[in-house]
């Protein structure tokens, strides 16, 4: 099988880190994308130690627009036409009941989780292989098939996540784009840090009791969707580890 060019958005941690290394490991070139070049680079070089694929950073932040367009822009032709786009940029800020919440977390997370997937997908699309060769895959969330207390702004976002996943699904048919979102329960990356700021008791007790879901678990899935025929299509997968069996039913023990 002839290699695929794959862009991964928030690929220097958790989900975005193991999805970039399933595909090089799958043979896929990968164009690595985040804010932290440093990360990065690092990752760059493990890659292409482990699987001899090529590999592209491209760091910038996709809350800002022109950088969102710019380095899309700047991808040299020999990365041309982009196979698949795995929107995986995204964050939670903040746990807290409506009127308490911090206006600065909303804004980051409409900005991130929304606003730059929207950036991304737009800026890609004329790069994006049509005709039957390209694939979006939105990592979306639980949160964003049931809301729960104190989840707000997270669960709105990822709410419109999983609403703009089936606009494009509709909007693209005509281009034989496959669009596909994947929507995970809990799981152990570094994503309850950054919801608490650095809280490492407070983010820990999040998956005390039982087995989550780890950012390996969440890649298969994602090289899964990926790797199937071109006229098939995951649309909408939900997956959760066996003690979970919502946003907001999990058994511990």
């Amino acid at each position: 099988m002839a290699h695929r060019n794959i862009l991964v958005t928030g690929a220097t941690s958790g989900f975005g880190k193991a999805i970039a290394e399933h595909f090089a490991a799958n043979g896929d070139h990968v164009i690595l994308t985040g804010r932290r070049k440093d990360r990065l680079d690092a990752i760059e070089k493990e890659i292409r130690e482990s699987s001899g694929v090529n590999v592209l950073t491209l760091p910038f932040d996709v809350q800002d627009r022109k950088q969102v367009f710019d380095a899309m822009a700047s991808i040299p032709e020999a990365w041309r036409p982009i196979d698949i786009l795995v929107n995986n940029a995204g964050l939670a800020l903040g746990r807290d009941h409506f009127e308490d919440t911090d206006l600065d977390d909303w804004e980051v997370m409409m900005d991130t989780n929304v606003k730059g997937l929207m950036y991304v997908t737009k800026a890609i699309l004329p790069l994006l292989r049509k005709g039957g060769g390209g694939h979006i895959i939105n990592m979306g969330s639980i949160a964003g098939k049931e809301v729960y207390e104190k989840g707000n702004g997270y669960c709105a976002s990822k709410h419109a996540v999983d609403a703009i996943s089936k606009a494009m699904r509709v909007d693209l048919l005509k281009h034989a784009i496959k669009v596909t979102a994947v929507h995970p329960g809990a799981a152990d990356t570094e994503f309850s840090m950054v919801r608490f700021k650095g809280d490492k008791p407070t983010a820990d007790s999040v998956y005390a009791g039982y087995e989550p879901l780890v950012a390996k678990d969440v890649a298969d899935i994602v090289l899964y969707c990926a790797n199937q025929p071109r006229h098939v299509c995951i649309n909408d997968l939900v997956v959760t580890c066996t003690a979970q069996a919502n946003s907001f039913y999990l058994h511990r023990k």
